[in-house]
């Protein structure tokens, strides 16, 4: 046998007893756990069954059970790609940029880029970050986008909740006006409910009045 028809083979084994495994969930000892730690566990069944059909070896069940536990995105070439060009596009600037637990890619945008205090305008020095994020996107409509709006203390919940929300907001709108499909970009706003600094000092209410955009690309229909 091929070694072309071995892999078509053990692909389409996988892939069968994948679909037996989350069929069979009903009758596993599972009735104690929570639907997060359900959905987790038959993820990493799934995957790690894919992954060994497709790499036909212990390592590519290890790989798929990560894939299927993390939560559907997968950290490929094209997100390696991504963060590192987003690295050299926010050198020096104060923007950190990493790659998540589950395999997103995250900007976290200082407020000396982004909003002055009590305004939802995108700020000039925030365009060109936000020019290159959108660089490409347009060609991968396996990418989504989830924005989250942050504020300081300064003023009241009633007027930092859609604050937050509007700066998340007019993040999207860029975007969208950069080429991303709009409808792939989710966004939220948390006030000043998830600080990062202490809103005593004017450099704490700087470093909490951010925003924090997310890019994770579905393992289901991912470039490798």
């Amino acid at each position: 046998m091929s070694k072309n028809q071995f892999s078509r083979d053990a692909l389409a084994v996988g892939l069968g007893a994948a679909a037996l495994l989350t069929a069979g969930c009903a009758d596993m000892n599972m009735g104690s756990m929570s639907p997060t730690a359900k959905g987790t566990a038959i993820g990493a069944g799934v995957g790690a069954l894919a992954g060994a059909a497709i790499g036909g070896d212990t390592r590519g069940a290890a790989i798929g059970g990560l894939v299927g536990a993390a939560g559907g995105y997968v950290w490929s070439r094209h997100m390696q790609e991504k963060k590192a060009a987003m690295e050299r596009a926010t050198a020096g600037s104060g923007v950190q940029v990493s790659q998540t637990t589950d395999n997103q890619l995250k900007l976290n945008v200082p407020s000396d880029l982004s909003f002055d205090t009590g305004r939802s305008d995108i700020r000039p020095n925030m365009r060109p970050i936000l020019d290159q994020f959108a660089s490409g996107l347009s060609g991968q409509p396996n990418t989504e986008v989830r924005i989250i709006g942050h504020t300081d203390s300064t003023g009241s919940p009633a007027v930092n909740d859609p604050l937050s929300v509007q700066r998340a907001q007019a993040t999207k709108n860029y975007l969208a006006s950069r080429g991303v499909d709009p409808n792939r970009i989710v966004i939220a706003g948390r006030g000043e409910r998830e600080p990062v600094a202490d809103n005593i000092t004017e450099a704490g209410r700087a470093r909490n009045r951010r925003v924090e955009i997310f890019l994770g690309e579905r393992a289901d229909v991912a470039h490798r």
